[in-house]
C-alpha cells in the first residue's frame, strides 16, 4: 500500500450478497489510501496551520482534510491492498510511519492468553481426566479464536463506517446493536476485568510475597493484604511509568521467561507422570471447568489494540489472534497431562469431600515435588500472571480511555492528569478486593468465565456481526473472518447461553 496516496475521487458501493463492501479509487491506484487511525494521529488532536505544508507534501490536500479521506477497500479481500490505515506520528515536524509488529502483537496475544487462567486448569480439569478435558480444551480454543476474529472483523468495520480507528467495544457495541448493547457490553467488559485483576493481584502477591520472604529471609511472609497491593503498585507502577514501546519489549522477555520455566516445568514434572492416571476418564465431571477453560483462554480485550497497531491488515491480525492463542492452547494441554498425571486422584477425592477445590500447584510450590520443580513452578505461575495483567491493564486502560473522552469535563483535564487518573481507576478497586479477601481466586475466575466472559466474548461478538452482516446497509472493511454465515453465528450464540443457563441451574441447586 503507497504511503502517499491522491485525495479520493469517487467511492462506489458493491454488493456481495447481504454483505456490502467498498470499493476505491484514488490517482495513483485503486485500493491506495491513508485514514487517521489509532495511534494515528495520537499527539495531533489539534492540526495547526503550520502542519498544513507537511500534509500536503503527504499527498492527502490540507491537514485538516485527513479526517475526510475515505477508508472503506474492495481489495482487502483480495490481498492487492495491505493494511486499512497507517499510522502516523509526528516527529521532528514530519509524519513518520509507525508500522506495528506482528511478533509483538502475537506474543501480546499470548502473553495475555497465560495467565491465571492456567493456573485455575488442574484444579478444575482433574475429576474428569486428561482426554475428556483435553478435548473440551480444544472446542473451547476454536470457539474463542472465532469470537476473537468476529471482534476484529466488527472493529476494522466499525472503525471505517466511523473514519477512526483505536474503538473500544463498547463503541464497537453502540455501533452495531445500539445503546442497551453497549451497555451490556460495558457492564460485562468491566465485571470481567476487574475481577480477573482481583484474581491475578490476589494469586500474583501470594507468590510475590513468598519470594521476597525467601529472598529476604524473612521469618514470616508479608500480611495477605500488602502483597496484593505491592503487586498492584510494583507491576501497575511499571505500565504507568513505562512508554508503550518499553512495556512492549519487556513483555516480550517476560513472554519468554513463561515458555523457558514452563519447558523446564515439563521436563521435570514429567518423570512424575503415572501413565495409567492420563486414562482415567469422567465425562460428567468436565462441565463444570468450562467456565475456567474460556477465562484460560481469553484475550479478546487486546484485539482492538491489535488492530490499530497492525494497521488493519487482515492477515496479520488473524496470524496474530490465531497464533497467539495457539501457542498458549499447546502449553496447555501438556500442562494439563502432566499436572493430572502426577496427581494422586484419591487426594483429590478427599479434598472434594470436604468441600474444598484442591489446587496442585499449590502444593508443588510448597516443595512437594522438590525444591527445584517448586521454584520452576513459582517463577512461572508469577510471570504468566504478570504478562496477563499487563495485557488486561492495557485493554481495561483502552476501553476508559474511550468512556471518559464522552465526558467533556472530565476529557478537558491534562494528559498527565487524566492518565494517573485511569491507572488508579483500574488498579485500587481490585486491589482493595483482593486485600479484603486474598482466597478469591477460584470463585473471581469461575464467576468471569459463566458470567462475563460467555456474555461480552460469546454472545456479544456474534450479535454484532451479525446485525453488521445482514441488518446494516453499511459499507465494510474485509469480507467476514468467520466463516459459516449465520448457522455459525446461532451457534456461537446458543453455546454461550446454554452455558450461562447451565451455571446458574448448578450455582442455585436445580441441578
Amino acid at each position: 500500500m503507497a504511503e502517499r496516496t491522491s485525495p479520493t475521487q469517487h467511492r462506489r458501493g458493491r454488493s456481495r450478497g447481504s454483505h456490502q463492501y467498498a470499493e476505491l479509487d484514488t490517482q495513483e491506484g485503486r485500493g491506495s489510501s491513508i485514514r487517521e487511525g489509532a495511534g494515528v494521529m495520537t499527539e495531533m488532536k489539534e492540526i495547526t496551520e503550520d502542519q498544513d505544508e507537511e500534509a500536503k507534501d503527504l499527498s492527502i490536500g490540507p491537514a485538516a482534510s485527513l479526517r475526510d479521506v475515505e477508508l472503506a477497500f474492495d481489495e482487502m479481500g483480495t490481498g492487492e491492498v495491505e493494511r486499512l490505515f497507517s499510522n502516523l506520528e509526528l516527529r521532528d515536524g514530519k509524519f513518520e510511519r509507525r508500522e506495528g509488529s506482528e511478533l509483538g502483537a502475537t506474543s501480546l496475544v499470548a502473553g495475555t492468553t497465560v495467565g491465571a487462567g492456567i493456573l485455575a486448569l488442574p484444579a478444575v480439569t482433574l475429576p474428569s481426566g486428561v482426554i475428556p478435558s483435553s478435548l473440551t480444551l480444544i472446542l473451547c480454543w476454536v470457539y474463542m479464536v472465532a469470537s476473537g476474529l468476529l471482534i476484529a472483523e466488527v472493529n476494522l468495520n466499525t472503525c471505517c463506517n466511523l473514519g477512526q480507528a483505536n474503538l473500544s467495544l463498547l463503541s464497537m457495541a453502540e455501533q452495531t446493536i445500539g445503546k442497551w448493547g453497549s451497555r451490556l457490553s460495558g457492564l460485562a467488559y468491566v465485571f470481567i476485568h476487574y475481577a480477573l485483576l482481583v484474581a491475578y493481584m490476589a494469586q500474583g502477591g501470594e507468590i510475590l510475597g513468598v519470594a521476597i520472604q525467601k529472598l529476604t529471609g524473612m521469618d514470616e511472609p508479608l500480611p495477605q493484604p500488602v502483597e496484593a497491593a505491592t503487586f498492584a503498585v510494583l507491576f501497575g507502577g511499571f505500565l504507568f511509568l513505562g512508554s508503550p514501546g518499553f512495556v512492549e519489549k519487556v513483555n516480550n522477555v517476560f513472554v519468554l521467561v513463561v515458555i523457558t520455566s514452563f519447558l523446564g516445568l515439563l521436563t521435570l514434572a514429567s518423570t512424575q507422570v503415572d501413565p495409567s492416571a492420563l486414562l482415567r476418564t469422567d465425562w460428567k465431571s468436565v462441565a463444570p471447568a468450562i467456565p475456567v477453560m474460556f477465562v484460560a483462554l481469553v484475550y479478546h480485550n487486546v484485539v482492538p489494540v491489535i488492530c490499530t497497531q497492525l494497521e488493519g491488515s487482515t492477515t496479520k491480525i488473524t496470524n496474530a489472534i490465531v497464533r497467539g492463542s495457539a501457542i498458549p492452547l499447546v502449553m496447555f494441554l501438556l500442562w494439563n497431562a502432566v499436572i493430572i498425571g502426577g496427581t494422586d486422584i484419591q487426594t483429590v477425592k478427599e479434598a472434594a469431600g470436604d468441600g474444598e477445590i484442591f489446587d496442585p500447584l499449590a502444593q508443588l510450590r510448597g516443595g512437594s515435588g522438590g525444591a527445584a520443580l517448586g521454584s520452576l513452578v513459582s517463577v512461572f505461575s508469577e510471570f504468566a500472571i504478570v504478562t496477563s495483567f499487563i495485557g488486561f491493564v492495557i485493554g481495561l486502560l483502552d476501553f476508559l480511555s474511550d468512556l471518559w473522552r464522552g465526558f467533556p469535563s472530565l476529557s478537558k483535564a491534562s494528559p498527565a492528569v487524566e492518565r494517573a487518573a485511569l491507572y488508579c481507576t483500574i488498579l485500587i478497586p481490585p486491589a482493595i478486593v483482593a486485600a479484603i479477601d486474598p482466597q478469591i481466586f477460584f470463585g473471581a475466575l469461575d464467576n468471569a468465565g459463566t458470567f462475563g466472559i460467555s456474555v461480552l466474548f460469546g454472545i456479544i461478538p456474534a450479535a454484532m456481526a451479525w446485525n453488521e452482516r445482514y441488518n446494516t446497509a453499511t459499507l465494510a472493511a474485509t469480507p467476514p473472518l468467520v466463516p459459516g454465515g449465520k448457522i455459525t453465528l446461532a451457534i456461537m450464540i446458543g453455546i454461550a447461553s446454554a452455558l450461562i443457563v447451565e451455571q446458574v441451574l448448578d450455582k442455585t441447586g436445580v441441578i
